[in-house]
């Protein structure tokens, strides 16, 4: 009597790598982008690691010179962003967070706004800052370029705290400290 083990159950690191090695062949021009999306979304329906090592296993093996290169233009890239990042955000225009006596500031393009943004990736109702006891919080009322704080989309209310980024489409704030 034989017996047979269940194949191991691909993990989310497993389909993470099986994904990788599929994005570095397409960016080398071994597979086409179509065959990428279809391996893809067969990687992320594998449930096992044999389903997840088919989907690679008639790819050419990558050579260690190219993934280090790759690796390390990406390790650069990622600095560059870094340093944009850092050096844009001291220069970014402040945003006083109000100390009277309102509950609700509504932000948008629209003349019926409280803060009103004219750039074109500001939803003409695009969020609001509401006052929660002595907090804010951040909502973004389903606009079409997003909300975001600190870089993060909104996808429900968020704290607002002063030295936060906050961001209604394009337009980027740093809040800063109440103004009495």
């Amino acid at each position: 009597m034989s017996s047979t083990h269940p194949p191991v159950r691909a993990s989310d690191g497993d389909r993470d790598r099986a994904i990788s090695e599929l994005r570095d062949h397409a960016v080398e021009g071994q597979i086409s982008h179509d065959t990428f999306l279809g391996r893809v979304d067969r990687a992320l329906r594998a449930r096992s690691r044999v389903e997840l090592t088919d989907l690679v296993s008639d790819l050419p093996p990558s050579s260690r010179w190219r993934r280090r290169l790759t690796d390390a233009v990406a390790s650069v890239s990622d600095l560059t962003t870094r340093i944009e990042t850092a050096w844009r955000r001291p220069r970014l225009p402040r945003l006083a967070l109000p100390v009277d006596s309102r509950t609700r500031y509504v932000v948008g393009r629209g003349s019926e706004c409280d803060l009103i943004l004219t750039d074109l990736t500001v939803s003409r109702v695009h969020a609001e800052l509401r006052r929660d006891s002595e907090t804010w919080l951040l909502v973004d009322l389903g606009s079409l370029n997003g909300t975001r704080l600190n870089g993060w989309r909104l996808v429900g209310p968020a704290r607002v705290r002063e030295g936060d980024e906050i961001s209604f489409g394009e337009c980027a704030f740093l809040v800063a400290a109440p103004v009495a």
